[in-house]
């Protein structure tokens, strides 16, 4: 095949995880780079575990996150339909092919059969695989197992003894003995076909020429490529991608609550969708050089899979907070601010309308932390300052409020601010400055003790935008208290 032709193939049983979303990375980047086709595939064949939006949420992540495709559910394409339970159809005339070559046959054995048979190979210290023992029914066998009312699944007739060899685009030779390997199931008793029996034919028939996926299916291949052999075909090339730990290199489990591992879930705290794609590509693929900042268009242009890693891929949560930061600093101050505003207002700080002048008051207010927030939802506990009704001071900055030229200093800004018409950032810095003149007191002895009486805090973000978001009201209030208290 000279095209490239890819396919990310979710099954709608959940949302997107971050696996998932580096395997369609992957080949998204693969097919724009060499100029192909990527297309997704919705494998929905396990009908009871299928959720309820689940198709449409994988969808909706991938667009949120830069990906369009060729082919799909919702694009329509030359191969379709792009739903395996839209395929049945397709997938019964070749399982009837292998069933009239005798390369399958039906199996009658019950689950009750095949559990006694798993426990007692076990027992006996085997791997446990399916015996052959319903390979070789005659036809009247078949009539009377289907006269006591059993339904048939259909199985793969293994080749016995038979080593299959791939070249896998990160693992490098992988070979495999079918000694170990029992007659599988390829279409279950509810005529549904199975996993590795759909995906060759999917695959082959959809024309797709590389397989780039998780390492987890490897011990899939070895049955994917009899199915090839069965019919002849020239199977993909596959590429197999390292697993993603977590710190403590133990296997990324959806279990793990210490990691937030669906895209959905970051959408929602504020992670800006160009971090989280630069990130993924990093799980597990490393560029030339030490750059780690990479645009979409600067991913696809770099993206070679001969630079896919063979060590695990480590989630670094650091890494991530540190690029969505380096992200959120360099974005337009208006777009984080509109990413922010729904976590204030869940946190009761914001009303559920703004009018312009709430509106402009919060963009300040996100532009006074946008170097600090390593997620839009940050902004709720960084900017508390600004929404307590009773000011609390830190224990460590009472003693700057014990000095003796505090009074004097918060006097004299109280004085001007009061008798001031302006109330802006810059005219309170010029305040500050006169009050500096007058009082004779500069550096942090000025400054320390203004901040503190306002925030109750020792540090903090730039003092005027500060004193000007708290508002005249609120500055006033407090430097009053602060004086009568002092």
């Amino acid at each position: 095949m000279s095209k490239v032709r890819v396919r990310y193939a979710p099954s709608p049983t959940g949302h997107l995880h971050i696996g998932n979303a580096r395997t369609a990375l992957f080949n998204y980047l693969y097919a724009r780079n060499q100029g192909g086709e990527f297309i997704i595939r919705i494998e929905d064949t396990d009908v009871k575990r299928n959720i309820e939006g689940g198709e449409e949420s994988q969808l909706k992540y991938l667009k949120w996150l830069g990906m369009d495709w060729d082919e799909s559910v919702d694009v329509g394409g030359a191969y379709g339909p792009y739903r395996q339970t839209e395929r049945l159809d397709i997938y019964k005339k070749y399982w009837q092919d292998l069933l009239d070559r005798g390369l399958a046959y039906r199996c009658y054995c019950t689950e009750e059969e095949l559990e006694k048979e798993r426990e007692e190979q076990i027992a006996r210290g085997e791997t446990p695989r399916y015996s052959g023992k319903h390979r070789d029914l005659t036809p009247e066998q078949c009539q009377a197992f289907e006269a006591e009312g059993r339904v048939a699944s259909i199985r793969f007739r293994v080749p016995d003894n038979k080593t299959y060899t791939f070249n896998d685009m990160v693992k490098g030779t992988i070979s495999f003995n079918t000694q170990d390997t029992g007659d599988f199931v390829i279409v279950k008793k509810d005529g549904i076909p199975t996993y590795n029996f759909a995906v060759v034919l999917d695959d082959h028939l959809m024309e797709i020429s590389h397989v780039l996926r998780g390492e987890d299916h490897i011990s899939n291949t070895p049955r994917q490529l009899m199915i090839y052999e069965a019919f002849g075909w020239e199977p993909p090339q596959f590429g197999h991608m390292t697993l993603i730990v977590n710190e403590n290199h133990k296997k990324l489990s959806k279990r793990d609550e210490s990691i937030i591992q669906f895209i959905e879930q970051y959408d929602q705290l504020g992670y800006l969708p160009e971090a989280m794609v630069n990130f993924i590509a990093l799980l597990g693929w490393s560029p030339e050089g030490e750059e780690e900042i990479y645009s979409r268009e600067e991913l696809i242009k770099i993206f070679n899979p001969d630079r896919l890693s063979k060590s695990p891929a480590v989630f670094d949560q650091n890494k991530l907070a540190h690029l969505n930061n380096t992200y959120i600093k360099n974005a337009d101050t208006d777009r984080i601010t509109e990413l922010a505003i729904p976590h204030l207002q869940r946190a009761s700080r914001l009303p559920a309308e703004l009018d312009e002048e709430q509106k402009a008051w919060t963009r300040k207010l996100v532009a006074l932390y946008q170097e600090q927030m390593t997620a839009a939802s940050d902004i709720v506990d960084l900017s508390e300052v600004f929404f307590r009704t009773h000011l609390e001071i830190d224990q460590e900055a009472l003693p700057v409020l014990a000095e003796e030229q505090v009074p004097t200093v918060l006097s004299a800004l109280l004085a001007k601010i009061e008798s001031s018409e302006e109330y802006t950032a810059s005219h309170i810095a010029a305040l500050i400055k006169e009050v500096q003149k007058e009082t004779g007191v500069k550096g942090k002895q000025l400054f320390m003790p203004i901040r503190v009486a306002l925030t109750g805090q020792m540090h903090g973000r730039d003092l005027n935008e500060t004193i000007f978001l708290l508002g005249r009201g609120r500055v006033i209030e407090r430097l009053k208290s602060q004086i009568k208290g002092a």
